[in-house]
C-alpha cells in the first residue's frame, strides 16, 4: 500500500541514486587520501539507507492521498526569501540582505515583536557576517555601498 512515508523514503532513495550517479564522475580516491566524489558518495549512501528504513517500517502512516499540509504559506515564503536572497545577494551585500530576510521571515511570516525581531536580524546578520568574514575569512559580498 502507498503511504506517505513509502513514497517519502522511495523519493529519498531516487534522490541517492542521482547524487552517486553524478558522484560517480568524480576521482573517489581512498579512505586515507579521498577525492571530490567520496563524501558525496557516502553521504548518498547513508540517505539510501535511511530511505530503504523509512520505506520498510512506514507502513503505519496515512494512505498518499490523505496529505494535507497546512503550511504551505510558509513554505511558500521561506521559498520566496531564498529566492530574494540569492537573487540580490551580489547587489545588495550580504549583510542588508540577511537583514531584509530576516526581518521578513520573523517580522511578517512569524508575526514576532517588532523590538524582538530588529535585535535578531541585527545580530544575525552582522554576527553571522563577522564570523565568516573575519574569523574564518570566507569572502561574502559587499554590495555597492560596502555593506
Amino acid at each position: 500500500m502507498a503511504t506517505i512515508d513509502r513514497v517519502g523514503g522511495l523519493a529519498l532513495v531516487g534522490l541517492a541514486l542521482s547524487v552517486v550517479w553524478e558522484a560517480h564522475k568524480l576521482p573517489f580516491g581512498t579512505l586515507g587520501n579521498p577525492g571530490p566524489g567520496f563524501t558525496p558518495t557516502l553521504l548518498a549512501v547513508a540517505l539510501a539507507v535511511f530511505g530503504i528504513l523509512i520505506v520498510a517500517v512506514g507502513g503505519q502512516s496515512p494512505p498518499l492521498g490523505t496529505l494535507t499540509w497546512t503550511e504551505g504559506k510558509h513554505a511558500a515564503a521561506i521559498l520566496g526569501a531564498s529566492a530574494f536572497a540569492a537573487l540580490t545577494l551580489e547587489r545588495l551585500g550580504y549583510r542588508l540582505t540577511m537583514l531584509l530576510v530576516l526581518v521578513f521571515l520573523l517580522g511578517l511570516v512569524e508575526r514576532k515583536r517588532p523590538l524582538t525581531v530588529a535585535l535578531l536580524a541585527l545580530f544575525l546578520s552582522l554576527g553571522s557576517f563577522y564570523l565568516f568574514s573575519n574569523l574564518l575569512r570566507v569572502p561574502l559580498p559587499r554590495g555597492p555601498l560596502g555593506l
